[in-house]
């Protein structure tokens, strides 16, 4: 995966008020703020990261050197977001570059900061809703997409999507998986925990959200379910549609697991990492998974093929009857399973490190203060 070669001018960020900007997130979003701040931190720039207090909770902002003022931000329009805004204006009127995350976040900032502070947004989704939410959304990515100095996005699509909205500055970034804590358990204990002998154990990770599409992974363990010895398939995560994925199981060979804390111990448990996502970013249970040399099957959407490469079978969304033939290939294949083993691991190890992403992070703030030193002239 390349990022975006920028030749912009060297940026010492030494002394920096740069601002951070999220809404609500629980995954890869507030990992990746994470990351940036604790590196920014370490070079000398002063960071203030505004969000719910939420991410705060989870990614604890205060204990890497940032300084963090919750503030209300949620994915759609609300009352509240007047009180936001000037909150805003508030925080960011001394900062030398805003650097917000999720359209939401910055249409806020946009509207929030004045046009001579560099700005720079991350567009870390694409567009899923649907009916009058959809609108919305893509007023705010028109709006954002003419409002920045530059937006990275996270996927090709996302690239071509905010382009056509009016972006000028568009750039491709990657979100990098934090790296897994040791499993608490050993492989044998795992199955074991887990009910499962000889049976293949296939793994999905993921929150309970439509966006994850399970019903097509229930849909493809059921026609493997004549297998023998018949694979197990687990889902590690938790949210709004378990109650019915739980009533689409009924007999399907699925179990929810809820949220786990031991997924390194899950990963090296299982035999293959399936997904059967709509669209996703740099899923980063997909990297765990290569890191591990898990053996990968999932859905050719986002940013997917370019983060597995040849290290994986990918197939086109909703497509059960696809899925399960390309699960059973790798159960079934021994050569097959080994080949995607040895690619993973060797994938992972080519991927994008922290490093690199904060430095292509960092030109794009170069490039954002630069456009505005322009504007002036």
């Amino acid at each position: 995966m390349k990022l975006h070669e920028a030749s912009d001018p060297a940026l010492d960020v030494a002394g920096l008020r740069i601002v951070q900007v999220i809404a609500t997130t629980t995954g890869g979003t507030g990992a990746h703020v994470q990351v940036l701040t604790e590196h920014l931190v370490d070079a000398g720039a002063r960071v203030m990261v505004i969000g719910p207090q939420q991410a705060d909770d989870q990614f604890q902002f205060d204990e890497i050197g940032a300084t963090f003022q919750p503030t209300p931000i949620g994915s759609l329009p609300h009352p509240r977001d007047a009180v936001t805004l000037r909150k805003l204006r508030r925080l960011t009127r001394s900062a030398d570059l805003v650097h917000a995350h999720s359209l939401r976040a910055g249409a806020l900032a946009g509207l929030a900061i004045p046009r001579q502070v560099p700005f720079v947004m991350t567009r870390h989704n694409l567009i899923l809703a649907t009916g009058p939410s959809r609108y919305v959304h893509e007023a705010l990515e028109r709006y954002t997409a003419r409002r920045v100095n530059v937006t990275m996005c996270v996927s090709a699509d996302l690239v071509e999507a905010v382009r056509q909205a009016g972006g000028d500055d568009v750039r491709r970034t990657f979100v990098t998986a934090p790296r897994m804590k040791e499993p608490r358990r050993d492989r044998e204990t795992v199955r074991k925990d887990l009910g499962v002998d000889k049976q293949p154990l296939v793994l999905a990770v993921g929150r309970l959200h439509g966006q994850k599409d399970f019903p097509t992974l229930i849909a493809a363990a059921r026609r493997l379910s004549d297998l023998d010895p018949r694979p197990e398939f687990v889902i590690a995560g938790d949210g709004p549609d378990r109650d019915r994925l739980q009533e689409l199981i009924r007999d399907a060979p699925v179990r929810l697991l809820g949220e786990s804390d031991d997924v390194p111990g899950l990963l090296q448990a299982a035999d293959v990492l399936a997904m059967t996502s709509v669209w996703e970013a740099g899923s980063l249970a997909v990297q765990e998974g290569m890191r591990a040399g898990l053996p990968f099957v999932g859905t050719r959407v986002g940013a997917i093929p370019d983060l597995v490469a040849d290290a994986g079978l990918l197939v086109r969304p909703h497509d059960d009857r696809a899925l399960a033939s390309q699960i059973k290939r790798v159960l079934e294949e021994p050569g097959l399973a080994k080949d995607l083993r040895d690619r993973a691991l060797r994938r992972a190890a080519a991927l994008p490190t922290d490093d690199d992403v904060v430095a292509q992070v960092v030109a794009a703030y170069s490039g954002a203060r630069e456009a505005v030193r322009r504007a002036r002239r």
